[in-house]
């Protein structure tokens, strides 16, 4: 049987108004797990209008507060390490040792983003010109979005949104289409944590949903990860509309063998890199989860 995988806009999952959907599959089994709801420009305009209905108390919300938010997130994350590993193994492939790696890379931000009262001052330069003092203020934006990609499905979003969210602003999450559920779990713990609704939410789907966040007017600032041409395709049209855009693309594995180094070593990395999951793939199709980690509430298989 597979579970229904939905949007999580507003604090709740949400099934959207589109018609598409499409599969989620076990990359260890080859078996179809889940069937996701491809959001339509509807669905991710009521996503950004939550986000930009949160905004004005969020982003009046004081640092320290915003910080004890994250502070319980960045525990509840290390409480479900496992169940967020499984959930990445299931959908992405990667060994669960890579996959809790993956979810600790995240974590680091998390904390980064608790000390973002400090980070958030401002500066005071007096007598800059004759008579003039200079100085700075750190404010929100509104509401960003993140665009991030298949291979890392919690590290990435989670490089993005903890900053986000700790400096006032509210979020718009668009996670791959090919493997939902960890993101959509974050989104649930970021709740549990005390998040206010509409200050976090995900919205899963493919161009239609990607184009609606990048010209809608309510988004102020897009944050991307994948290839280089969608990279350039995510920056010349978030920009032309007016909005902050980081774009990174071309992330690729490579590899410089230097003339002094060791051959047998060097090859050795470069098969653990490009075949290490694969290499465990009989495992991995005889593995079974444990039934705990479909108790995050959505349709159980």
């Amino acid at each position: 049987m597979t579970v229904g995988l939905h949007h999580f806009i507003n604090g709740k999952p949400v099934p959207g108004h589109g018609t598409r959907s499409a599969p989620v599959y076990n990359p260890a089994t080859g078996e179809v797990r889940g069937e996701v709801a491809l959001a339509s420009a509807e669905d991710t305009r009521a996503a950004i209008a939550a986000a930009r209905e949160a905004f004005p108390a969020w982003a009046a919300t004081t640092p320290l507060r915003r910080a004890r938010i994250l502070f319980r997130f960045r525990d509840l994350v290390e409480k479900h390490k496992s169940e967020l590993a499984a959930l990445i193994t299931m959908e992405h492939g990667k060994l669960l040792s890579d996959a809790e790696g993956e979810v600790t890379r995240g974590m680091e931000v998390v904390e980064f983003a608790c000390g973002i009262p400090h980070l958030l001052k401002g500066e005071h330069s007096e007598n800059v010109g004759t008579g003039v003092d200079s100085w700075s203020l750190r404010q929100p934006l509104g509401v960003c979005a993140g665009i991030t990609p298949f291979n890392f499905p919690a590290m990435v979003p989670m490089w993005m949104f903890p900053v986000a969210l700790a400096c006032g602003n509210t979020f718009v999450l668009k996670p791959s289409e090919r493997d939902p559920s960890c993101p959509l779990r974050l989104a649930e713990l970021l709740k549990e944590a005390g998040l206010p609704d509409g200050v976090f939410n995900v919205v899963n789907g493919d161009k239609e949903a990607v184009d609606t966040l990048l010209t809608d007017p309510d988004v102020a600032a897009v944050s991307f990860v994948g290839s280089t041409p969608i990279a350039e395709y995510i920056y010349q049209t978030g920009s032309a509309q007016g909005k902050r855009v980081q774009a990174l693309g071309g992330a690729k594995n490579h590899m410089v063998v230097m003339p002094d180094a060791d051959l047998d070593q060097a090859v050795n990395a470069l098969m653990g890199a490009a075949f290490g999951s694969a290499a465990s793939a009989a495992w991995l199709s005889r593995w079974r989860l444990p039934s705990a980690i479909w108790a995050t509430g959505w349709s159980r298989p």
